[in-house]
């Protein structure tokens, strides 16, 4: 444990659901951890109690659950919830899927869950936020921000020339498919500051923008608990990325004014994560998240000072270790993330060089 995470409260321990179980972490909701086949070897998903009017019977309700983010497609992540439908469901049904944002390891059984699930009497269906239905269904069907040409030349004009890594993220065609190989042809919308009713309880809906197209975060206010996705993690700072398809984007002013929007909640709110372990101490956690972006943004001005800089060029800054090319890539668009909140500050220039690089200069 580092020192930051040392001032977090774990309320559980090192202990983590075994594959294919869950454990229970706030009332009705239970944790279930998925293997990834990253660097980031894990996601975390959340199974709540549900209930639903009967269409049949007036007044009566349907018992279920509501799946809370769904894993990467893979063979090996459908076995873990086959196992988990076996042994944790009580019998009872999927009623929906709800997802927090269209990155691939959130989304990328959406479809199969929803499939899965639907009946003769009851379509399981997705929520999510319309932006990120949307980018998720473009996404699935192209390269659109996370591989091929456009993502090769986009990251050649922040200075990724070596050759290689040039040519496989041209040649990465089907990352996003590969991951989410379709998507639900219908869902219903979540928006910032409206509630959804899951299992007798409202649980309120806060966007959040820089990680996602309209990350969707809920907080359950009569148990304390927020869903923070991916916006709020314990142990890592959340990517924060300008890519192709947005390329002059300012993702890490949007990130930052995003994660005030929960400084209302409780200190002592559970949070419950996409990655890591639950934890209490969320102001804490905003405020470690605020510093280092401002140690970070501190960095990369200081190499403008002394010379014109690419995104690559402060690569070595911003992340000293070794890189294979999948964290490069995210390494990359948090560098022109960085580079852009301070060049819309005014505090840095950009300049496109005749090589067709663009460099950043301190005004």
């Amino acid at each position: 444990m580092n020192l930051l995470e040392q001032q977090l409260h774990y309320p559980f321990g090192d202990a983590l659901p075994a594959s294919g179980a869950t454990l229970d972490v706030a009332p009705g909701v239970k944790w279930i951890r998925m293997a990834l086949p990253f660097a980031l070897d894990h996601i975390n998903l959340w199974l709540l109690r549900d209930e639903i009017d009967d269409p049949d019977r007036p007044g009566e309700k349907i018992q279920g659950w509501t799946v809370v983010d769904c894993c990467i497609s893979r063979e090996e992540s459908k076995a873990q919830w086959e196992a988990i439908f076996e042994s944790e469901l009580e019998g009872l049904p999927v009623l929906r899927v709800l997802v927090t944002h269209m990155h691939p390891d959130h989304i990328g059984l959406a479809y199969w869950l929803c499939e899965r699930w639907t009946t003769a009497t009851h379509v399981c269906r997705l929520w999510i936020s319309a932006t990120d239905y949307h980018s998720a269904r473009i996404a699935s069907q192209s390269t659109t921000g996370f591989g091929g040409e456009s993502a090769a030349r986009f990251f050649g004009s922040h200075g990724l020339v070596d050759p290689e890594a040039i040519g496989k993220i041209r040649d990465r065609t089907s990352y996003y498919p590969g991951m989410v190989p379709a998507m639900p042809a219908s869902y219903v919308r979540i928006m910032d500051g409206k509630t959804v009713r899951i299992g007798g309880r409202d649980w309120r809906c806060i966007s959040g923008y820089g990680h996602a197209p309209e990350h969707i975060a809920l907080h359950c206010e009569q148990t304390g608990t927020l869903i923070s996705g991916d916006m709020v993690l314990p142990r890592i700072s959340t990517n924060v990325s300008v890519y192709d398809m947005e390329p002059e984007s300012n993702a890490l002013t949007l990130f930052l004014e995003s994660i005030d929007k929960f400084l209302p909640l409780d200190q002592d709110t559970l949070v419950l994560p996409s990655h890591g372990k639950p934890f209490r101490g969320l102001h804490t956690r905003i405020g470690q998240l605020h510093d280092h972006h401002r140690d970070r943004l501190a960095e990369v001005m200081q190499a403008c000072q002394a010379a014109p800089c690419s995104a690559a060029d402060i690569l070595p800054i911003m992340f000293p270790r070794k890189l294979d090319l999948h964290q490069t890539t995210f390494a990359m668009g948090e560098a022109v993330a960085h580079l852009h909140a301070l060049w819309f500050q005014e505090k840095l220039t950009r300049r496109l060089n005749s090589d067709g690089i663009y460099r950043f200069s301190s005004v």
